[in-house]
């Protein structure tokens, strides 16, 4: 199981100057999580996922993240 704080700083640590909000949709593993973050700026939609995953990947593989709805927005 993995703590919506957990979340947060996971993402903040791989995208520093990001904004994230999670919200559990399902008990703490059903998860939707929104970044918007600089470092997106110029990448395609997939890349900024990526990046995301990334920053969850042993989160994702344990399953403590079961299930992830992802939004990315850039920011100025």
């Amino acid at each position: 199981m993995t703590t919506k704080t957990e979340v947060i700083n996971l993402i903040t640590k791989k995208l520093p100057n990001s904004q994230v909000f999670v919200e559990n949709l399902k008990g703490n593993d059903h998860l939707q999580v929104t970044v918007i973050a600089s470092e997106f700026n110029g990448l395609s939609l997939v890349k900024q996922h990526q990046l995301v995953y990334s920053a969850l990947k042993e989160e994702l593989a344990s399953e403590a993240i079961h299930a992830l709805a992802l939004k990315t927005e850039t920011q100025n």
